[in-house]
């Protein structure tokens, strides 16, 4: 298909949601890179002039006028170079929901086309349909005596990589039957762990069976529970990939189809970009989650953290992809020993600080407990100390990390991972207290992965800490595994019933004792009212809990 052949300018960008008249800035700013690098076409994301997904944001009253301001505003940098960027539409007819996410095709200032995205997916953490009306028809794209077949992230997507048959058309096959010499695709597509290599394993297979070049560009960024990887790629017609921008980080690069398709007739070999090819994946959840981190804390207005060092690895965790995100001097660790707390808790917390240049401070809670307990012990008369007692605890360090928030203005992380908050081993305005959740879609057995991947090349979290066996310290000699099955175990339960969707029985024929699946299930199933009520976490596995999952709290089908 060499008629297709052009370079092409990439605006991976890295938008706010509903800072349009910013969006809108750096979107002219880079297309005008991308310009003069040669580009003689330029993308953006999908909805980059709004951020993506911009939620009910759209029913402000003035958020779509502004949002088609800004678009007029982009044009008039715009040349002879042709940009096609994502904003939303009205939709003037009356019938279906009132906008349309949409690419817009710019040139010498004026809009010359507008393309709507087909498939709307509401599904997971998706739900355009909410907002969008679906595009009625399929149209080729004349772009500088080219025929350009325009889709927007999901309409390019093929169904093995879907949750179900969803949809009864396939864009990017009608518009090659149109015409089409290339597809482009404006995407907004979150990351979960596997998803940026299974995303062009996809496109590959995709442009081969088409035989038309694929130019994919996808958003970077965190927004809110959603993180965006990125990786932008071209692929030639033969699923080769050109090249492939960073993940996790915002790029503008300019691919030049014209020195690859065709290549292969003549036995070039064309090389993928070396960051195409994935590193581990302890390395690459590292990137997502201090992205995630990152544009959390910066896009919320804060600029520096704290959270509590209790000498566990998870805190120890949360602190290091801290620091890599923020800086270390922007990062305040508090160690609120306890009467329970051990000396090596303590020397532990002390040595990550000091590892990772992260300023911390003691607040003892010994005498607050006294008190607290003081003050009950009318109302506990004649009941021996148990939960409530233990839960006192960790409330006192929710309150005292807290006033630290409020008075010098971090935001609070909090650090449980997965496996506790999925069975309810935590404390609800305790423990949980915070504005984000770093690591509560990280299972603990990937946490040990992720803290050893830390001192690949040296001790940055201490061995000590990740070694010892874990423990909340609310009660003399307390173990984890006093409470909870060993954690492969319950991670790999977790997984089949949360992720998968597994029933009981058929956790239980894979050979795990039913007994014990019963109870993760019922433990699973009870506590979906602590985490309804707990801090947004950043999404890295298939299934979180949060934006994607509604199950609800009152509700009869528990354990099953």
């Amino acid at each position: 298909m060499e008629n297709a052949n052009m370079r092409i300018g990439f605006l991976q960008l890295n938008p706010t949601i509903g800072a349009i008249e910013a969006n809108a800035e750096m979107i002219a700013r880079e297309y005008q890179a991308a310009v003069e690098d040669g580009a003689e076409l330029v993308l953006t994301p999908e909805l980059a002039i709004t951020g993506y997904p911009p939620r009910d944001l759209l029913w402000k009253s003035q958020f779509v006028n502004d949002n088609i301001k800004a678009l007029r505003e982009i044009a008039q940098s715009v040349g002879e170079v042709p940009l096609i960027v994502g904003y939303v539409s009205r939709n003037t007819s009356n019938h279906g929901n009132p906008f349309y996410n949409s690419a817009a095709v710019v040139k010498k200032g004026e809009l010359v086309d507008v393309i709507h995205k087909t498939r709307l997916p509401s599904y997971d953490v998706f739900d355009e349909s909410r907002y969008f009306a679906r595009a009625e028809e399929r149209r080729v794209v004349d772009i500088l005596g080219k025929k350009i077949g325009i889709t927007i992230c999901e309409d390019i997507w093929t169904e093995d990589y879907l949750p179900g048959n969803l949809y009864r058309s396939d864009p990017a096959t009608e518009l090659v039957e149109l015409g089409a010499e290339m597809i482009v695709n404006l995407s907004a597509s979150p990351y979960h762990l596997g998803k940026p290599r299974s995303r062009v394993a996809m496109i590959q297979s995709k442009a081969r069976s088409l035989n038309v070049p694929v130019a994919y560009c996808n958003v970077v960024g965190g927004n809110d529970q959603l993180v965006f990887d990125g990786a932008s790629f071209a692929v030639s017609s033969s699923g080769e990939v050109i090249a492939a921008l960073p993940a996790f980080r915002a790029a503008t690069v300019t691919i030049d189809f014209t020195r690859y398709e065709g290549q292969e007739e003549e036995g070039d070999v064309v090389h993928a970009d070396p960051l195409v090819t994935w590193p581990t994946d302890a390395a690459e959840l590292r990137g997502a989650l201090t992205l995630g981190l990152r544009d959390y804390v910066t896009k919320c207005g804060f600029k520096s953290v704290v959270l509590g060092l209790s000498g566990g690895i998870d805190s120890a965790l949360v602190a290091a992809i801290a620091a890599d995100a923020l800086g270390p001097k922007n990062v305040l660790g508090v160690l609120m020993p306890s009467p329970y707390s051990s000396e090596h808790s303590v020397s532990d917390a002390v040595a990550l600080a000091e590892k990772l240049g992260i300023r911390h401070e003691t607040v003892r809670i010994d005498e607050m407990f006294s008190s607290v307990t003081s003050s009950l012990s009318d109302a506990f008369a004649g009941r021996e100390p148990d939960l409530a007692e233990e839960n006192i605890q960790a409330r006192l360090r929710g309150v005292t990390l807290m006033a630290l928030s409020n008075k010098f203005g971090h935001l609070l992380l909090t650090t449980g991972n997965k496996s506790e908050l999925a069975v309810g081993y935590c404390t609800i305005y305790g423990d949980m207290c915070g504005g984000l959740a770093v690591i509560s879609d990280l299972p603990k057995m990937a946490v040990y992965d992720l803290a050893t991947w830390y001192n690949r090349e040296g001790e940055v979290i201490p061995w000590n800490t990740i070694k010892k066996p874990p423990s909340a310290e609310l009660r003399p000699d307390q173990k984890d595994q006093d409470s909870l099955p060993e954690y492969d175990v319950l991670d790999a339960i977790l997984e089949a019933y949360v992720e998968q969707g597994s029933s009981v029985d058929e956790i239980a024929a894979e050979g795990f004792d039913e007994e014990l699946v019963r109870w993760v299930a019922r433990r699973v199933d009870l506590n979906e009212w602590k985490r309804q009520q707990a801090a947004p976490g950043l999404r890295v596995t298939s299934k979180a809990f949060g934006v994607g999952r509604r199950i609800p709290i009152a509700q009869g089908y528990v354990g099953r």
